[in-house]
C-alpha cells in the first residue's frame, strides 16, 4: 500500500496482480494535471508478507504532458450554453466576447482559433471570439431569437464547441395605430348622460405578450359634452346635447381629437379625428312669447279685419324642418264661433266676422268681453300642444251725446233757507253704455254784492245748493249756467233760481242807543226832549212796525207814541216821577225797546209768520228838579265800532320764531356790550390812596348832615268814565256824564263852553297829582305845599 506521498495525494493506488506481483495504477478519485498539479510524485510503497516481513521503498512518478482540447471558461464551459439579450434596433457591432482556454497553447503563447459552424447573415464571428451582428435587429420582423454555435480550436487541431442563444429584446419603438373603422359618427341630440356614442380602438404592435402593455385614450380637444375612457377607449355623453340652443343650433358637428399613448408618460402616442353630427328630433313643443293675450277692439270695428296675428308670436326652437313646423287649431270659446274666425285654417289670423256693437242686448249679455282658446301644435310627431288664451274685450265708443233730461231747470228757494239747502237737481245722460260719471259744475252766474258765487253743485249728483243764504232784496233772481262733462262731451243747460221773499230783516232804527235827560217834574205827555225813533224794514212797510218797552221801564212812566202803524215814533212822558212818597226809587232808567214788524198781520198769521224783531236801548237820567228847561232837538250822530283782531297763523310759525331769537341774540350782545364797557371803565378809572379816602369819609359825614332827605308825596286822579252824552237844557251845549256816578263834564273844550260858575258836587272835587322833590319848586326844603298853599314840615329819618 501507498502510505505516503510527496506531495500529498491520492491520485494512485496499488493493485494486486498475483501473490508476488502489484501494480501502481491512477483513479479518478484525484485527477493529474500536468498544467495545474504537480509534475512529480514520491510514493511510499509499504509491502508486508504473510509471515510479518515488511519493507518500503519509494516509488517516484512523473507526469508528462499531454496535449488537451480547449475550454470555454464560465457558463459557455458547463455545456448549457450561453444566452445572450439585446436589443431591438441596436446597431450592428459588437455583441460577446467568447473565450477559451488551452494550456499548452497558452503557455507556448500559440492564439486558439474561433468561428461559428451555424453560418447566419445577422451575425459574424472574429478569429479572436468576438461576436458581431451585422444588420439591425427588429422583433417585429421576426427577428426573436437565434441560435448560434461556436467552435474554437488550438494550434494541434483539437477543438471545443459551445452553444451561444441570442435573444432579442422588444422594445418600445413601434406607434399604436387606430383599427376603429369610423371617424364620423351621426348621434341624436338630448341622449342621456353616460350613453356610448362611439368606440375608438387601437393596436400596439410592440405587444407581444413578452411584457406588459396597455394603451391609453384621452380626449385632446376641449369637449364639454363627451368623456372617454381611458383604458376601453369608449366615448360617453357627459353632459345634455341639445341641437336647438347655443353654438350647435347654428353647427351641429363636434370634433374631438382622441389621443392613444402606450404607457402613461414617454413612450408612443398617435392621434385620430372622431366627428360627431348632431341629429335634430323633435323634443320642443311649439310656444309662444305670450300664451295669454287681451285685446281691445272698438265697437265700430267693421268686419274682417285682423285682430292678431299668432304667427308673430309663436314659434318652435327646434332647428330643423319637420320639427320647427306649427299650425294653429280653430278658435273656440263661448260666442266666439259667430263673432271670431281663423283664416286661413291653421295660420293664427283671427279675423272678426261678427257684430261688436256695446249697446247690442245679446253683447251686453256677453258682457262685451269674449275668451277665445286656441291651441298651438306641432306639425310632426309627437304633436306638442300649447294652449292660447285670448281676451277680447270691446271698447265703447261715443256714439251718443251728453244731454239735460230738461232743456232748462228753474227752482224756487226762500231767502231765509240756511248754508246747504237743496235748491234743485239737474241730471245729464249719455245712451253710451257703460253709463261713465258725469261731473257737473256751475259755469258762469251765481253772484251777489257779498260772494262770488251763492251756489255749488256737487259734482257727482247735480245738486244744488246754497252756499250761503240769499237775499231777496239784493237779487230776487239768478240765472246760472250749469256744465256737464263725461270726460267725452260736453253739456249745458240754463237754470234760473228764484229767490223767494220772507221777512228776514229785522227792523233798524236810529238812533240805536240814546241818553236823555229828564227833569224830575216834566209834565206828564211830554215827548222827552223831542226824542223821536226812525224805524226802516227791507221787506216790511212803514205801518208794520210796533213798538213796545221792554224790562226797565219801572212804573211804566215812559211810552211811545204812536205804538203801532208808522216808522217814526216819539218817546212820551205817561206818568210822573213820585219820589217824595218812595214810589220811585231809581233815577237811572235803561230802557230796552223792541220794534216788531208784525203790526199789519192777524193773529193766525202770527202764529205761522216770521217776525223780526229789532231792538235800541235808551238811558233816561232823571234831573232832580233843574234850574231851567229848553226843549232840545237831539243831533243826529254816527258811531263807530272798531274791531280788531289779530290771527295768528300755524303756517307762520317761523316769524314769531325768527323775531324770538333775533330779540335774544340782540339781548345777548347788548349784555355783552355793557360787560365789556363795565370792565374797560373799572381798567381805566384812577384809584384813590387811603388819605383820599379818609377825606372824602369825612366830607361825606358833613355832607350827610345838610342833605335834606327828599319827600316825595303822590297823589292819584282818578279819571271818570263818561258812558252817556246829553243836550243841556239850559245852554243847548253836548255833555258827557257816568250813568252810574252821575259824574258830568262839557264835551267841548274850555273855550267853547260859556264862561260861569258852576257849583262842585260834594266830594267830586278833583285833585292834582304833584311830586315836590326837596330844594325844588316852592317851598321849604322838606316841605310839602297843601292844596290852601300852607306849608307842612314832615321831616325823614
Amino acid at each position: 500500500m501507498i502510505i505516503n506521498s510527496s506531495p500529498l495525494t491520492e491520485a494512485f493506488r496499488v493493485n494486486r496482480l498475483s501473490g508476488t506481483h502489484f501494480e501502481v495504477v491512477t483513479f479518478g478519485k484525484q485527477q493529474l494535471d500536468f498544467e495545474t498539479g504537480p509534475n512529480t510524485f514520491d510514493l511510499q510503497i509499504y509491502v508486508k508478507d504473510g509471515v510479518r516481513v515488511t519493507d518500503l521503498q519509494v516509488l517516484t512518478v512523473q507526469v508528462t504532458d499531454v496535449n488537451e482540447p480547449p475550454e470555454f471558461q464560465g457558463n459557455l464551459g458547463e455545456g448549457t450554453g450561453l444566452d445572450l439579450f439585446i436589443a431591438e434596433r441596436t446597431n450592428p457591432g459588437f455583441i460577446y466576447q467568447v473565450e477559451a482556454f488551452d494550456p499548452e497553447d497558452t503557455r507556448r503563447h500559440m492564439p486558439l482559433s474561433y468561428f461559428l459552424t451555424s453560418p447566419s447573415r445577422s451575425f459574424s464571428m472574429s478569429a479572436n471570439g468576438t461576436l458581431f451582428s451585422t444588420t439591425e435587429l427588429d422583433f417585429e420582423a421576426g427577428h426573436k431569437s437565434f441560435h448560434l454555435t461556436v467552435e474554437v480550436r488550438d494550434s494541434g487541431g483539437l477543438k471545443a464547441s459551445t452553444a451561444l442563444r441570442v435573444t432579442i429584446v422588444n422594445i418600445n419603438d413601434e406607434i399604436p395605430f387606430f383599427t376603429s373603422p369610423t371617424r364620423v359618427h351621426s348621434i341624436p341630440e338630448e341622449l342621456r348622460v353616460g350613453t356610448i356614442v362611439a368606440n375608438v380602438t387601437a393596436e400596439d404592435p410592440d405587444n407581444d405578450g413578452s411584457f406588459p402593455s396597455r394603451l391609453l385614450y384621452t380626449i385632446t380637444t376641449v369637449s364639454k359634452y363627451f368623456v372617454i375612457n381611458q383604458l376601453t377607449g369608449t366615448i360617453h355623453v357627459a353632459q345634455r346635447i341639445d341641437r336647438d340652443t347655443g353654438e350647435l343650433r347654428q353647427n351641429p358637428t363636434i370634433s374631438l381629437e382622441v389621443l392613444v399613448r402606450d404607457r402613461p408618460t414617454g413612450g408612443q402616442e398617435n392621434r385620430i379625428q372622431i366627428t360627431f353630427i348632431v341629429e335634430d328630433i323633435n323634443d320642443n313643443p311649439a310656444t309662444c312669447n305670450k300664451l295669454t293675450f287681451s285685446i281691445t277692439v272698438s265697437e265700430r270695428l267693421a268686419n274682417g279685419t285682423m285682430l292678431l296675428d299668432l304667427s308673430k308670436f309663436c314659434f318652435d326652437s327646434d332647428s330643423e324642418a319637420p320639427h320647427n313646423a306649427f299650425n294653429f287649431t280653430a278658435p273656440s270659446g263661448a260666442g266666439s264661433s259667430r263673432r271670431f274666425l281663423q283664416d286661413p285654417a291653421g295660420s293664427g289670423k283671427i279675423m272678426l266676422i261678427g257684430d261688436l256693437d256695446y249697446e247690442d242686448p245679446s253683447n251686453l249679455a256677453a258682457g262685451n268681453q269674449y275668451a277665445v282658446v286656441i291651441q298651438v301644435q306641432d306639425a310632426a310627431p309627437p304633436y306638442y300642444t300649447n294652449n292660447i288664451h285670448i281676451s277680447i274685450l270691446t271698447s265703447p265708443e261715443n256714439e251718443f251725446p251728453l244731454v239735460f233730461e230738461r232743456p232748462s231747470y228753474e227752482f224756487d228757494v226762500s231767502e231765509v233757507r240756511p248754508a246747504r239747502t237743496q235748491v234743485g237737481q239737474v241730471r245729464a245722460t249719455d245712451k253710451d253704455l257703460p253709463q261713465s260719471s258725469v261731473t257737473y259744475s256751475i259755469s258762469s252766474g251765481g253772484a251777489s254784492p257779498q260772494h262770488p258765487n251763492i251756489f255749488w253743485i256737487n259734482p257727482k249728483t247735480g245738486e244744488l245748493q246754497l252756499v250761503t243764504k240769499a237775499d231777496y232784496e239784493t237779487t230776487p233772481t239768478y240765472t246760472l249756467r250749469i256744465q256737464a262733462t263725461n270726460g267725452e262731451d260736453t253739456s249745458s243747460v240754463t237754470v234760473i233760481v228764484n229767490i223767494l221773499g220772507e221777512n228776514d230783516e229785522k227792523p233798524l232804527c236810529t238812533p240805536n242807543s240814546y241818553f236823555l235827560a229828564v227833569p224830575v217834574d216834566l209834565k206828564v205827555g211830554t215827548n222827552i226832549q223831542n226824542f223821536k225813533l226812525t224805524c226802516t224794514d227791507l221787506d216790511s212797510s212803514p205801518r208794520s212796525f210796533r213798538y213796545t218797552i221792554g224790562p226797565g221801564n219801572i212804573n211804566s212812566h215812559f211810552a211811545f207814541s204812536p205804538s203801532a202803524g208808522s216808522n217814526v215814533t216819539h218817546l212820551l212822558l205817561t206818568s210822573r216821577f213820585d219820589y217824595a212818597s218812595g214810589l220811585d226809587k231809581i233815577w237811572d232808567y235803561r230802557l230796552l225797546i223792541f220794534i216788531t214788524d208784525d203790526n199789519l198781520l192777524s193773529s193766525r198769521t202770527k202764529a205761522v209768520a216770521l217776525v223780526q224783531t229789532g231792538t235800541v236801548t235808551l238811558s233816561v237820567k232823571v234831573i232832580p228838579y233843574p234850574t231851567t228847561i229848553l226843549t232840545t232837538t237831539p243831533m243826529p250822530r254816527i258811531t263807530y265800532q272798531l274791531f280788531r283782531e289779530n290771527a295768528y297763523s300755524p303756517s307762520a310759525w317761523y316769524v314769531p320764531f325768527v323775531v324770538t331769537l333775533g330779540s335774544m341774540l340782540l339781548l345777548g350782545f347788548l349784555v355783552s356790550l355793557i360787560i365789556l364797557l363795565g370792565k374797560a371803565i373799572s381798567r381805566h378809572c384812577p384809584c384813590n390812596t387811603g388819605k383820599s379816602k379818609k377825606a372824602l369819609a369825612k366830607t361825606g359825614i358833613t355832607d350827610m348832615k345838610q342833605v335834606k332827605t327828599a319827600v316825595v308825596v303822590e297823589t292819584v286822579q282818578m279819571n271818570t268814565v263818561f258812558d252817556g252824552e246829553a243836550v243841556d237844557p239850559v245852554t243847548g251845549e253836548i255833555y258827557e256824564f257816568n250813568t252810574k256816578t252821575g259824574a258830568r263834564k262839557w264835551k267841548d273844550p274850555p273855550a267853547q263852553r260859556p264862561a260861569r260858575k258852576e257849583p262842585s258836587a260834594p266830594g267830586t272835587a278833583a285833585t292834582t297829582s304833584r311830586r315836590v322833590m326837596a330844594g325844588e319848586g316852592p317851598g321849604l326844603p322838606g316841605s310839602i305845599r297843601q292844596e290852601g298853599g300852607q306849608p307842612r314840615s314832615k321831616e325823614h329819618a
